[in-house]
């Protein structure tokens, strides 16, 4: 029997938290039962796309889901779903945007379309006119509707009932490895006695680095030893480098780039620092905990992504100064925390077997 094909609806397969999350689920899936597919809208090639493709997976490309291109748009996905009726299952995850490509399946009459929302806010710009447009058409195109947490689920369906698909890691791989550890701080040229603080994340915004650097370098003057590890892509990195520049801390800024060996990194940490102004439950957060890390984030972040006690939450109202008080009284000392992160559901190797479940029942196999 042929393994049921899911279609993974994306931006593009980049080394972001929801594609993370969702690689994370795929290489543990029994590939003989379930296969994933993916429909992007970039045309250039994602960091997992190789990986997917070894995998078993195929990919498809539209054009970027822009307001001056919808009728096109529009016609493309339903012509792509009368060239693929193999679809039963629809999986969505570009939050209110999701709803055009439910819509099309919906009219493709697919059973099960799911929407899921990974964010719990976006901000206020000029697209926001375009992004309530979208979400009124979200009305019941789906069949089931997932988040990442109850937040991200409030946020984008209101009262509709949610499921929320923990964003899992692999535990294992996570846990604490003091050789690691010694390798990447050999690399960045940091001693063990050094307090390497560390942050993963894209160069956007909604990720607030123009704030983490103050924040560093206010932990900079009372720690000259202090080091900060950057860890992503993104169009304000230039804006960012300038302004550690500009703070006198760039000798002690790593700006490291995209990064395959995210496990190892967080080993490097002593502390793990994310003052987003908006998230859903990033994954990089349960990650760090996995690997034992205390975590300083702001309040923005829901609390359910304390899965470990090991998260301290601060206002983005409080100063830089007050967030490096918080710094330089925090633990540093890594955490086993692989049994609490497996009993309580973040834990690929189990939570699989639930989405692979699902994705069975609801496409009329299991």
């Amino acid at each position: 029997m042929k393994p049921i094909r899911i279609l993974q609806v994306v931006t593009i397969m980049n080394r972001g938290g929801l594609e993370t999350m969702l690689m994370n689920y795929y290489r543990q899936m029994d590939r003989d039962k379930i296969q994933f597919d993916f429909m992007v809208h970039r045309l250039e090639e994602g960091h997992y796309d190789q990986e997917i493709e070894k995998l078993g997976g195929r990919i498809y490309r539209m054009p970027q889901i822009r307001p001056g291109n919808y009728r096109k748009y529009f016609a493309l996905l339903n012509q792509f779903f009368k060239e693929h009726p193999e679809y039963k299952v629809v999986h969505a995850h570009n939050n209110e945007n999701s709803s055009f490509v439910l819509k099309a399946a919906k009219k493709a009459e697919i059973p099960c379309r799911i929407a899921h929302s990974h964010l719990s806010d976006l901000g206020i710009d000029y697209k926001l006119p375009f992004r309530l447009y979208a979400r009124s058409l979200m009305k019941d195109n789906p069949s089931s509707y997932f988040a990442c947490s109850e937040k991200a689920g409030q946020w984008l369906f209101g009262k509709k009932e949610v499921t929320v698909l923990n964003n899992a890691v692999n535990v294992k791989e996570f846990k604490y490895d003091d050789a690691a550890r010694k390798q990447v701080r050999n690399e960045l040229g940091v001693k063990e006695n050094q307090l390497l603080i560390g942050h993963i994340g894209r160069f956007n915004k909604q990720k607030n680095h123009s704030f983490l650097l103050e924040i560093f370098s206010k932990v900079y003057k009372k720690n000259p030893e202090a080091v900060l590890m950057l860890a992503g892509t993104g169009h304000l990195i230039g804006e960012m480098e300038k302004k550690a520049a500009d703070l006198g801390i760039s000798s002690s800024v790593r700006f490291l780039g995209v990064r395959s060996d995210i496990s190892k990194l967080l080993q490097a940490m002593d502390v793990f620092l994310f003052p987003s102004l908006f998230e859903g439950l990033p994954v990089v957060l349960v990650e760090a905990q996995a690997a034992g890390l205390t975590c300083i984030v702001s309040d923005t972040i829901t609390k359910e992504s304390d899965i470990t006690e090991n998260v301290q939450y601060i206002s983005l109202k409080k100063t830089p100064e007050e967030w490096a008080t918080v710094i330089h009284s925090a633990s540093y000392e890594h955490r086993d925390t692989s049994q609490l992160l497996s009993e309580k559901g973040y834990d690929t190797e189990t939570m699989s077997k639930w989405l692979a479940n699902y994705y069975l029942e609801h496409a009329g196999v299991g």
